[in-house]
């Protein structure tokens, strides 16, 4: 299936895996691109070492095109910049909006520029700025999210820039594929789905709770770092809801202690960070805390698998997958129900 994100960045099939922090390791972002999706690594909790060596792995695994997510508003954005375009990384995407000039320099690169968004007025900024397509992330998506539905932000956007956009939020299957077409996408994303396979390296006991989860396990919560976080609904998240702001500091500061060994980065940075992800809101010191330190919350679930300790971002899809295949498996399942359902279309007209 051929649409301007295929022909954009090389894949053979209009889908990205997302670049997801403790998630999107070589391991699974090789085999979505063997598949013929766009593996997308996520670098925000790597070091610049590891990200040179995830790239090289990858790049060991697979020869099919993949990308890297970056923090365009980390401190050392520009050095992880240097690795990608000497690693020859075909495509960079950002959580947050890059600046005009470090889109230009990547573009003057020849790296393909998506940044992720949850607005039209930001979609707009970065398609004038040179971005060369856009992944938009309605409400449905897991992690950081917005509050309007893919299905009305999508069509909003894709009237409003003249770049390929990328359906993110709420899809799992061919149905969802061939309808985000239909709004306009040139391909969709689908974090959820893609960390629920056979070759994610979340752990068993952690993949066995998203699928037992219902559509109403999925929520979203700003007790975690202040700002609108979709998630599974666990013991913890139940209880950074109830306790006052005391001990939530107390907590934050342990949790961003363990972080800060864990990374390297000096604690000036640490909070730096943590005051960037606020996003122009007034947060309390806890949150800002508890924003800078949330990579150790992921990181107990994703790599610990301890599902008491950590949280687990999770879109709204994760109430309704039930099973664990491969990334080979999964595209071929989705690019089969896509032409079923196009063929199907063309006889019922």
């Amino acid at each position: 299936m051929e649409t301007a994100l295929t022909r954009l960045t090389g894949i053979r099939h209009p889908v990205v895996q997302p670049g997801m922090g403790w998630v999107a390791g070589p391991r699974l972002v090789s085999a979505a691109a063997n598949a013929g999706a766009l593996g997308i690594l996520g670098s925000a909790t790597m070091s610049p070492a590891e990200l040179r060596a995830a790239v090289r792995e990858v790049r060991s695994r697979t020869d099919a095109p993949f990308g890297v997510n970056l923090r365009a508003d980390a401190a050392d954005a520009r050095e992880r910049v240097r690795i990608i375009v000497g690693e020859g990384v075909r495509v960079a995407s950002f959580a947050l909006a890059p600046s005009r000039d470090l889109i230009a320099e990547l573009k003057d690169a020849g790296v393909v520029v998506v940044p992720s968004v949850g607005a039209r007025r930001h979609a707009e900024k970065v398609a004038d700025w040179g971005a060369d397509a856009v992944i938009v992330q309605g409400g449905e998506g897991g992690g950081h999210t917005g509050d309007v539905a893919t299905t009305v932000l999508l069509p909003q956007i894709v009237d409003a820039v003249g770049i390929p956009v990328i359906a993110a939020g709420g899809f799992r299957d061919g149905r969802g594929l061939v309808a985000a077409l239909a709004l306009g996408a040139a391909g969709i994303a689908m974090g959820t789905r893609f960390l629920l396979t056979s070759d994610s390296t979340v752990p068993a006991a952690v993949k066995a709770r998203y699928l037992a989860a219902g559509v109403k396990d999925v929520t979203v919560t700003r007790a975690v770092d202040g700002l609108p976080h979709r998630m599974l609904r666990t013991p913890l998240v139940e209880s950074l809801e109830r306790h006052g702001r005391t001990r939530t500091l107390a907590r934050a500061a342990r949790h961003a202690a363990s972080f800060r060994r864990l990374s390297g980065l000096s604690w000036r940075t640490l909070v730096r960070d943590g005051l960037a992800m606020r996003h122009g809101r007034e947060l309390s010191w806890s949150q800002v805390l508890m924003a800078a330190n949330t990579p150790m919350l992921l990181r107990a679930a994703m790599v610990e698998g301890r599902t008491d300790l950590g949280v687990m971002a999770a879109g709204q899809v994760a109430g309704v997958i039930g099973d664990l295949p491969s990334c080979a498996e999964l595209m071929e399942r989705v690019m089969g129900e896509a032409a079923a359902v196009v063929r199907g279309l063309a006889e019922n007209g």
